[in-house]
């Protein structure tokens, strides 16, 4: 623990330095010029009770069953250690959450172990004797009997009711950021990558983070199967994942299929098939092969989170992807280049998880341009910068959380989660791409992700990364202007960054409709979007969100009803128009904006929503809330509570 004080010391004094190059030699002579090796520094990541600066996971091996009748797993993991340190050293420390453990064994003989007291928000650290100790390079291998409990917050169990064809109870897990800690004992740190082998044994189907492995093999009771996974590239916990219920599959492209419940499967099939192979095309093209074999989406029942999780081989997917337009696909964009970014080369702590936000954005609009137009770039960092504008204004200028190095000492990663890290990133790397040129920003693209690949990393290796790339480059001009790049305002500086000058060719047609709705005289008609793209209409919505003054219920209810937005299967136009309704205080719309919030666990849409009818009539917030909790995950719930006040 006292490799944890002195680094969090250290780490706390790095932004206090007077300029980002004096950050820079400090964390350059921690990593090249101390006696210690780089990989046994004391750990980076504040999130994190494990002491992994003594021993990393080399490899995991999950073996679980799935009790859907208990809503538990149960089973053990095998985590095989290597040891860092020039000592033998006798204590293993790892991260858990409220987990059930019955035994643990090192080398497999029993040994002495504890759980101490909880560290909040972090869980509770597992010590475990390693009584002669290890010396450095040599292995040694822990074996985990365990069991999930009530309160684990990584996963979601779902009763039939709540799937999709209401037959078959259905379990997935979420363990971005901290979740992984809940299921099982672990280096729980996106600085710490391991291989993993799954052995999943349930009574239906399964889906996880690695390549399926044939097995015949049956489980020990009548009806239950053993699903067999293999991840051979080192991920790190986060992004352990697994679901379990009836699901349904169908090829979407050549390396891809789409994993649903039955009853959504053509739907899902008809929304991808057309751009998957595009996709992987245009990313394989922009940075370097894929490397995780199979690429592959489920998409899951409506309670989810996010709009898609990053799993490797099976992209988690929110099914408001499914919105019979193909108008919501780029999400999959997103979430593809995720395999690059992020979960190829990730951040080496949640204070720096713009590295995977800010990467993934901005190549997403890359695939995007490719595929649907050069316009297409700008159009879409038009709507994400309403989106950063709005979170900004929420979080506050001034606020901790809108930079884009934060401290997280103390923090649950999940209270920083914004668009910030996603756009502000973006915003970063856009610019670097200017100031350089495309042309030669587009070498340094796979230089970076080949640099780094199967590692972590920090901002300021990022930032002497892009240096060293550029010094060795040989172009004078390039140099001098990468020479004045403010890197200590742009990693610390909190609020809106400098707005760059956007090509509006898609916009302006959406933004001409909506300085007519300034007119209470306007009369609007059905043919005024119907040459709009989904996104169009959006963006032309997110105008009318911003007008100074917000429109009448009555002229808000008549732009709903022109322009049918609320029976649309879009649930991004819904969302959007709802808040339009909710600004301008119309309650005919209470009941579908209730109806919204019971069938959508997206924090995307359900955070905006429920903060408006909290201002509006908050005793509607709430009961709509307490009848809704149960279907949303933890991580949603969780967050609505502290929206509401009521945690």
């Amino acid at each position: 623990m006292r490799g944890n004080i002195l680094f969090r010391s250290i780490q706390l004094t790095l932004p206090k330095l007077k300029s980002p190059s004096s950050s820079l030699l400090v964390h350059i002579h921690l990593r090249r010029f101390s006696f210690i090796p780089a990989k046994s520094m004391a750990p980076r990541d504040p999130n994190t009770l494990a002491n992994y600066g003594e021993w990393r996971i080399k490899h995991t091996t999950v073996n679980f069953k799935v009790n859907f009748e208990k809503q538990r797993l149960q089973g053990s993991v095998l985590l095989e250690f290597n040891s860092l340190t020039d000592k033998k050293s006798r204590e293993i420390i790892l991260d858990t959450n409220h987990l059930a453990i019955s035994s643990v064994k090192v080398d497999g003989a029993n040994t002495q172990w504890v759980i101490e007291d909880r560290v909040e928000p972090y869980g509770a650290p597992l010590h475990v004797s390693v009584p002669d100790g290890v010396p450095q390079g040599e292995a040694v291998k822990l074996d985990i009997a365990l069991e999930t409990t009530e309160h684990c917050v990584g996963l979601q169990w779902m009763t039939p009711a709540q799937t999709g064809n209401k037959k078959h109870p259905y379990v997935y897990s979420q363990c971005q950021a901290i979740l992984a800690r809940s299921i099982f004992p672990s280096q729980d740190t996106p600085d710490v990558k391991s291989t993993f082998t799954f052995n999943i044994t349930s009574p239906l189907p399964v889906v996880a983070s690695g390549v399926p492995v044939p097995s015949d093999t049956k489980g020990e009771e009548q009806g239950d199967k053993l699903f067999r996974f293999e991840q051979k590239v080192p991920i790190p916990s986060y992004l352990f994942a697994l679901a379990s219920g009836d699901l349904a599959t169908a090829r979407i492209g050549k390396r891809s299929v789409v994993a649903t419940g039955p009853e959504a499967l053509e739907d899902a099939k008809w929304e991808f098939e057309a751009d998957m192979d595009k996709f992987l095309e245009v990313a394989e093209n922009l940075i370097f092969d894929y490397q995780w074999g199979e690429y592959n989406v489920l998409v899951l029942p409506p309670s989810f989170a996010y709009g898609g999780m990053e799993n490797p081989i099976f992209t988690f997917a929110t099914p408001t992807v499914i919105s019979g337009d193909r108008q919501n696909v780029d999400v999959i964009a997103h979430e593809l280049s995720h395999s690059w970014s992020g979960n190829l080369v990730g951040c080496a702590s949640w204070e720096h998880f713009w590295l995977n936000e800010g990467w993934t954005t901005y190549l997403e609009r890359r695939i995007g341009a490719a595929v649907h137009g050069e316009p297409q770039f700008d159009f879409s960092a038009i709507i994400g910068w309403k989106a950063l504008e709005d979170s900004v204004s929420v979080l506050g200028a001034d606020h901790e959380f809108t930079k884009l190095i934060i401290n997280h000492k103390g923090v649950d990663p999940e209270d920083a989660f914004s668009t910030v890290p996603y756009e502000k990133g973006f915003h970063f790397l856009y610019y670097l791409d200017r100031l350089v040129g495309r042309e030669h920003f587009d070498k340094f693209i796979p230089h970076y992700f080949h640099t780094w690949a199967n590692k972590s990393l920090d901002s300021f290796e990022f930032k002497q990364t892009f240096l060293n790339f550029f010094e060795a480059y040989g172009n004078a001009e390039i140099k001098e202007k990468i020479a004045q790049i403010p890197w200590e305002d742009r990693f610390y500086k909190p609020g809106l960054p400098p707005k760059p000058e956007f090509n509006t060719a898609y916009v302006d047609t959406c933004l001409a409709l909506a300085e007519k709705w300034k007119n209470e005289d306007y009369q609007p008609s059905p043919k005024d979007i119907e040459s709009f793209s989904a996104n169009q209409t959006l963006v032309f919505l997110q105008a009318i969100q911003n007008f100074p003054k917000p429109l009448s219920a009555e002229r808000s209810h008549l732009l709903g009803t022109t322009y049918n937005v609320t029976s649309s299967k879009n649930v991004e136009l819904k969302s959007a128009y709802y808040v339009i309704a909710l600004q301008a205080q119309d309650k005919q719309e209470f009941p579908g904006i209730v109806e919204l919030l019971g069938s959508v666990g997206r924090m995307k849409f359900v955070k905006p929503l429920y903060r408006k009818l909290n201002e509006l009539d908050r005793d509607l917030a709430i009961k709509t809330f307490q009848d809704s909790k149960d279907f949303y995950p933890s991580t949603t719930r969780g967050q609505i509570e502290k929206l509401l006040g009521l945690k």
